[in-house]
This record gives structure tokens, sequence and C-alpha cells, in this order.
């Protein structure tokens, strides 16, 4: 059931999933950061806003997993174009 939920070749699939699952590491990220400042008192990057551009990393595993592992040209596109978008976002921004 969970297999076939992201096993999909669709452009808007992978809009999707480009958009959603930064947002959830950035908030994972975030989380675990704030769990290591009140513990150790430090950040885990100098920059807070450095998150953002970490949080496309997970990105980059599934550009590979869509257009290797599957083959699935539109899904790992629409991902793609997400992430390539985000990072301009992110320099324009900072």
């Amino acid at each position: 059931m969970f297999k076939k939920i992201f096993v999909r070749d669709h452009f808007a699939f992978g809009l999707l999933l480009g958009l959603v699952l930064p947002t959830v590491f950035y908030f994972i990220l975030n989380k675990l950061d704030f769990l290591v400042f009140s513990i150790f008192n430090t950040h885990l990057l100098a920059q807070h806003d450095y998150l953002f551009i970490l949080s496309l990393a997970i990105n980059l595993i599934v550009i590979r997993y869509y257009f290797v592992n599957l083959k699935y040209d539109k899904t790992g596109q629409g991902v793609l174009i997400v992430t390539f978008a985000i990072a301009l976002a992110y320099f324009a921004l900072f």
C-alpha cells in the first residue's frame, strides 16, 4: 500500500513531493536544532537560514530515486523544478 502511493509517474505528483518533503525535513531539522541547543547550548549550524537550504538535500535523494532507480522522468522533473525554484528563492532572499 505504502509503496503504491510513491510509485507514480506524474509531473504534478513530483511537484507536490518536491514541496512536501523539504518542508517536513526542515521542521525535523529545526526541532533537532532546538533539542541540541537546549542540551548543549549551541546550534547545529552557524546561521539558522542554513536549515532552509539543507532541507533541500532530501530532494536530491528523491530525484536520484525517481530518475535512476524507477526511470520515472515526469516525477523526477517535477521534483527537480521545485528544488531549483526553492534554491533560487533562497539565494534571492538570503
